[in-house]
Order: C-alpha cells, then sequence, then structure tokens
C-alpha cells in the first residue's frame, strides 16, 4: 500500500467532548478493516525512570506529556505502507505497558486524541481535520461519568482536577487548535447529523 493511497484523518477536541462516538461512527461508515486509529492517548511519555510519587504530579494535559516524536514516526510509518507497533498506556499505574499492539496499514488512518491538532509537524500530515466541540458541563457530566467508573476516582477527585487543570488546559492548548480543523461537529458527540454529514464526506475522499 502506497501513501497515495492512505487518508490521515485528525480528530481533536476537549476530553469528554464525544471524541471516540465519531471515530466508531466513522470506521461503521467504511468498509470493514478500511480504517485504523491511533488513539493520542498511546503517545504519553515513558515515565519508567520516574518513581510513582514523581508520576503522580504528571499533567497530562499538557503537551509535553506526548511523545510527540514517536508518534510521527509511527504515522509516517504508515503511511508509507509500513506496519507500527503502537505502545500501549495504563491510566492506573500512569506509565506505558510493556505490551504494544501491532498496527498494520490501512486506506484510512485515525488519529484521535484531545491535542492532535496541535503539533504542526502531526497537523501537515493529516488530509482531514476535524474538532470535536462540546459544551463545557457536558464534558464535565462526562468525565465524571468515565473517570469514576473505569479510573477508580471519586466525583470530588474528578471535579477538582478539571477546575484545577482541565479546564485551564483546555482553555490553553486545545481550544485555539479548533482554528486547525477543516470541520467543526458542534454539539460533541451528540450531534449525529454533523457526524453523518462527515461520515459522507470522508466516504467520498476515499472512493477518490
Amino acid at each position: 500500500m502506497t501513501n497515495d493511497k492512505i487518508t490521515i484523518i485528525g480528530i481533536a477536541g476537549g476530553t469528554g467532548s464525544g471524541k471516540t462516538t465519531v471515530v466508531k461512527k466513522i470506521v461503521e461508515a467504511l468498509p470493514p478493516h478500511h480504517v485504523a486509529v491511533v488513539p493520542l492517548d498511546s503517545y504519553y511519555n515513558d515515565t519508567s525512570h520516574m518513581t510513582e510519587e514523581e508520576r503522580r504530579t504528571i499533567n497530562f494535559d499538557h503537551p509535553d506529556a506526548f511523545d510527540w516524536k514517536l508518534l510521527i514516526k509511527q504515522i509516517n510509518e504508515l503511511r508509507e505502507g509500513k506496519a507500527i507497533e503502537q505502545p500501549t498506556y495504563s491510566y492506573l499505574k500512569c506509565n506505558r505497558e510493556k505490551e504494544t499492539i501491532h498496527v498494520e496499514p490501512k486506506p484510512v488512518i485515525i488519529v484521535e486524541g484531545i491535542m492532535t491538532l496541535l503539533n504542526k509537524r502531526l497537523r501537515d500530515m493529516m488530509d482531514l481535520r476535524i474538532f470535536v466541540d462540546c459544551d463545557p458541563d457536558e464534558r464535565l457530566i462526562r468525565n465524571i461519568q468515565r473517570d469514576t467508573i473505569d479510573r477508580g476516582r471519586t466525583v470530588s477527585m474528578v471535579v477538582d482536577r478539571y477546575l484545577k487543570v482541565l479546564k485551564p488546559m483546555h482553555e490553553q492548548f486545545i481550544e485555539p487548535t479548533k482554528r486547525f480543523a477543516h470541520v467543526i461537529i458542534p454539539e460533541g458527540g451528540d450531534n449525529l447529523k454533523g457526524i453523518n454529514m462527515v461520515c459522507k464526506y470522508i466516504e467520498s475522499i476515499v472512493e477518490k
């Protein structure tokens, strides 16, 4: 598979905006086994050299928390038709796992994450850039639901983190990347009409 047959799509937006829903709908709209999804969350820096206490102090909603060099390298490899070993990350350990995920190049590569449109080198590789927009209150509710169930946090912990970290980081780093998007999906993952329009557009790109 050569790079002229591979479409790179970037999907960004605040935590809890509904990016996963958008990705799911795009995958469902395209032929089976047509899409490879590369989550930005898999590319947090390796912190094996740090103590557990030091890891707990990391701001994982800051651009410096990500291994951009590795992500860009692996997206380039997929675009060149080469398979990659995608890292995996544990939110409970705040570190990478030893296991990796084997990812084969596909006609469509989706890079999804809060700051997917932040890095210019990565952004310039994309054929389509999408920003999933969502009301802050709705995102907070989704964060509470997700983190209390999946990440073992209490409601007060989630709200405190949202006010001290997520909200200011969103306003400083994520919200400004909206201007780089070709398409903005308002109302987040609840906007099925907007998502379906994007899916139709992507289908037309891939057909070409």
